[in-house]
């Protein structure tokens, strides 16, 4: 079990806390990152784009004039792609990006993610974070209190104030535990779970390593 230092939101140490080594004392895997975080963005792709080829452009399929002896180059129809209004030569059309690797990749994937920012020493365990739903108060605490410039801060569904409160700083998110993903860790340069956040992510994580069920 790999031990931590649960401090206050003025970084003062309060406690302990032991977590499993299979969730945050892991090797980072570039590999894992690659194929789940191309998941979220290629899942994220709607596909809908798509342009009229030559037989869903509007006009007549006659052909515009006899195959020989007019010097002009050949032509079958006025809805070629060469003509003006004519259809779209091999132009995009709608199609699904969806893409999903395994469910023990996309958890080891976390887990390992959770490990690296471990191994940096931008993982932060405080004891609470308490919120009045004020902005400049959650900011204050962050960045004075804590002394960060970029985090990724995870606390319980319950405590609504700190999702309103964090929601409109543009260098700082806010997920409850279900909702943690590899590509929010990413993106911030530091991770800051409460305690009760950190216990429910660690549960979440070796139920589904162990028995490969989320």
């Amino acid at each position: 079990m790999a031990k931590f230092d649960v401090v206050d939101i003025a970084r003062n140490k309060v406690g302990e806390i032991e977590l499993s080594d299979e969730v945050f004392s892991q090797k980072p895997n570039a590999h894992l990152f690659y194929e789940v975080v191309k998941m979220q963005q290629a899942n994220r792709r709607r596909g809908t784009v798509a342009v009229k080829n030559t037989s869903l452009v509007s006009g007549s399929n006659k052909k515009p004039y006899r195959q020989k002896g007019t010097g002009r180059a050949r032509q079958g129809s006025h809805r070629a792609s060469q003509w003006v209004g004519g259809g779209k030569a091999m132009g995009p059309k709608p199609r699904d990006y969806f893409y999903r690797p395994s469910r023990k990749v996309r958890r080891a994937a976390l887990a390992k993610a959770l490990s690296l920012r471990a191994s940096q020493h931008a993982l932060l365990i405080l004891n609470e974070f308490p919120s009045s739903g004020k902005t400049k108060q959650s900011f204050e605490v962050l960045t004075k209190g804590l002394g960060l410039k970029s985090a990724l801060v995870i606390d319980e569904k319950s405590n609504g104030n700190l999702l309103l409160s964090i929601r409109n700083l543009p260098k700082f998110d806010v997920l409850p535990p279900e909702a943690i993903n590899l590509e929010s860790i990413l993106k911030r340069k530091n991770l800051v779970l409460t305690q009760a956040a950190a216990k429910q992510i660690e549960t979440a994580l070796l139920q589904a390593l162990t028995t490969g069920k989320a």
